[in-house]
């Protein structure tokens, strides 16, 4: 049960009571802003390896190679107050030719820019005026050779740098620090050819790489170069994949840029090479509050551009901005919101232990308010937008409320009779993220050691969509448990999860930008008391035959060669029913022990699901899938008797009176 203060908690027990209901949109999907990118610049320039970043002024720093035929030049471009009337046409030589890879960061007013030649030679030329003007290119180092396949640089707060490039199938650092350029040392990781680099200073050098496994195998990896803060100083992190195409298939993945404005959001090049060929950008975020380390991303989603060498990404103030040689684009940085809450004609809000939680919620649209969504200042209500839901009472503190639910946008509809309009709103919470998710190519993990229990395995696609996966209470076996368990292409999400909590004892829900692991136990205490302090208005209580009552679990013992089957039973339930069997195999299964938990698990649902019931109440506004309540109704002969919590309808109707709740109850 989500935290009241005292005062609202007191309100909603009230014989009488006056509701409070807070309903907002917000540019947000999962937590996180929705950049929303216009075009300022379309240029003519050839499509080529180009770099950006933004120094303490707010200018946008731009560099671009030209290709080949045009001997390999370096250019660069500064624009003092980027907006959409600025000139981003502008470019100047920097009498630098047969450069390969280039690369920029910038501290406050000091900006370097670096490039690496034909000869070997890497340069760093430096301005202290955001620049404005520029120092004398100095020779930091030579690379192993030629074929330089990405580099990327960054600047640390004190003042310190990191250089990153990829040498064919090796990445090297050199790092600037005290004012004095150090050796530079390569990785100790293996690989095939890389193709791209690129790096973010947060406690540590975070860095997205993309290239080529040792099978050939093309792959988005992010790793990190220690600093002292995930990892341990100049130490590497393992190599940790976001995307991965097979050797001998027709993709591959390029170029990557990152930046960390409000979290981390990169940008790469997907490369297709078979029939109806392409070369796009691709985005992807982290999850909120994830660390980098936790490798946790979010899908990445196509950008509207061919481009073989991918976009740049850059920040300053309350705009992310991207480029690359031909383009500038811009999207707003800040949180957007609209209050819909005194417009708010009914509402309706349904969550279940089963499936996608839904929301409608009608507005008033008499005077036209709501004719254009997405428009002027209704950009915030847009299809995919958030919609908190937070509900509350007016208590002697004013309208306290509480926050924590949110759905997306699927739909909406307007409506017109009778003199009377409305705009009716249709969302869905993260079930519908998940629904909407199909898997893009395989994963598989534990096939020949232990790598991610199911647990992780819940973490990574949770992320997929952008959910944060927490922990109410777990069982022992979701750590433990490690499978082998493989994600085909287009699995569906919501089918993968179901799959995976097979597995397991504990339950899942989504609330808000979150999705939280409960174990239920028979032991759990109530939460909430309902027909003693807060006032009961229906009840209807039903005890039923477990669906199955024995339990045949067949595994695999490969020390011995041996199949393993364990039978669990509810003897009660046999006694009065005969036996209900239910078999199942799974050769992940390697002991008796893991298998017995399989068992006890499933019977452990269908005594849950046994027990059904529905109380209806007035709202109790901090209630939760999965809590357990205590019910005390007398005419039913029920005194302080515990249930669970399986879904929840709550109906706010003020023109008709009604702020009620429907719980849908199960055995504890």
């Amino acid at each position: 049960m989500r935290d009241l203060s005292a005062t609202l908690l007191a309100a909603q027990r009230k014989a009488t009571f006056t509701p409070y209901v807070k309903v907002e949109a917000f540019n947000k999907i999962a937590g996180v802003v929705r950049l929303d990118w216009t075009r300022l610049y379309e240029g003519s320039e050839d499509d080529y390896y180009h770099a950006m970043t933004m120094p303490g002024d707010g200018s946008l720093i731009r560099a671009r190679i030209t290709p080949p035929a045009d001997s390999r030049k370096l250019y660069r471009s500064r624009v003092a107050n980027p907006n959409p009337q600025s000139d981003f046409s502008q470019w100047t030589y920097t009498n630098q030719y047969d450069v390969y890879r280039v690369a920029c960061c910038a501290l406050g007013a000091e900006v370097s820019l670096f490039w690496i030649n034909g000869s070997r030679q890497i340069y760093q030329q430096k301005s202290t005026d955001w620049g404005i003007s520029w120092g004398t290119p100095s020779l930091i180092d030579y690379s192993p050779s030629t074929a330089i396949y990405g580099a990327a640089a960054a600047y640390k707060p004190n003042g310190d740098i990191a250089l990153f490039f990829a040498d064919q199938a090796t990445l090297y650092v050199k790092k600037y620090l005290n004012g004095q350029w150090q050796a530079k040392s390569a990785w100790d990781r293996s690989s095939d050819d890389l193709s791209g680099v690129a790096v973010v200073y947060d406690n540590d050098w975070n860095l997205l790489l993309s290239g080529k496994d040792e099978n050939g195998n093309f792959k988005l990896w992010s790793i990190i170069y220690g600093d002292g803060g995930e990892v341990s100083l100049g130490t590497w992190s393992e190599l940790k994949e976001l995307v991965s195409a097979p050797a001998d298939g027709n993709f591959e993945y390029r170029n990557p840029f990152m930046d960390k404005p409000d979290i981390y959001r990169g940008f790469f090049a997907e490369k297709f090479t078979g029939t109806e060929a392409y070369s796009r950008p691709f985005w992807s975020h982290s999850t909120l509050t994830s660390k980098f380390i936790h490798n946790l991303w979010r899908e990445p989603v196509p950008f509207n551009l061919s481009s073989e060498y991918g976009v740049a990404i850059a920040h300053y103030g309350d705009y992310c901005w991207l480029s690359n040689a031909s383009g500038v684009w811009r999207a707003e940085l800040s949180e957007k919101s609209l209050n819909l809450t005194p417009d708010v004609l009914s509402l309706r809000l349904e969550l279940t232990h089963s499936g996608k939680g839904r929301l409608i919620v009608e507005l008033r649209n008499d005077d036209g308010r709501y004719t254009s969504p997405g428009e002027g200042d209704l950009k915030a209500l847009d299809l995919g937008c958030e919609i908190a839901v937070s509900p509350g009472y007016t208590t002697s503190e004013g309208n306290e409320t509480s926050p924590g639910l949110a759905f997306w946008l699927d739909g909406y509809e307007h409506t017109s009779s009778s003199g009377k309009a409305s705009l009716v709103l249709y969302a869905s919470d993260g079930w519908g993220l998940l629904q909407n998710w199909r898997a893009r190519h395989q994963l598989r993990w534990n096939k020949a050691t232990d790598e991610k229990c199911v647990k992780d395995i819940l973490t990574l696609v949770l992320a997929r969509v952008g959910l944060k996966l927490e922990v109410k209470s777990e069982s022992s076996t979701v750590t433990s448990y490690y499978p082998d368990f493989t994600i085909h292409l287009n699995n569906h999400s919501e089918a993968v999860i179901r799959k995976l909590l097979s597995f397991v004892p504990d339950e899942l829900f989504c609330e808000g930008n979150k999705a939280y692991i409960v174990n239920p136990q028979p032991a759990d205490n109530s939460v909430y008391s309902y027909g003693s302090s807060h006032l009961l208005l229906e009840g209807r209580y039903q005890k039923g035959a477990w669906g199955l009552n024995r339990v045949q679990v067949e595994g695999y013992d490969p020390q011995n060669d041996k199949p393993i089957i364990v039978d669990r039973f509810s003897w009660p339930q046999i006694a009065k029913l005969q036996d209900r069997l239910r078999q199942l195999e799974d050769q992940n299964i390697d002991t008796t022990q893991k298998a017995g938990e399989r068992g006890e698990a499933y019977l452990r649902e269908a005594e849950i699901e046994a027990t059904s019931g529905v109380i209806l109440a007035p709202v109790n506004c901090g209630q939760q899938l999965y809590d357990v309540i205590d019910i005390t109704d007398s005419r039913s002969g029920l005194n302080a008797e515990k249930r669970r919590v399986l879904g929840l309808t709550l109906i706010y109707n003020p023109s008709q009176g009604e702020y009620e709740e429907r719980l849908f109850l199960g055995a504890v």
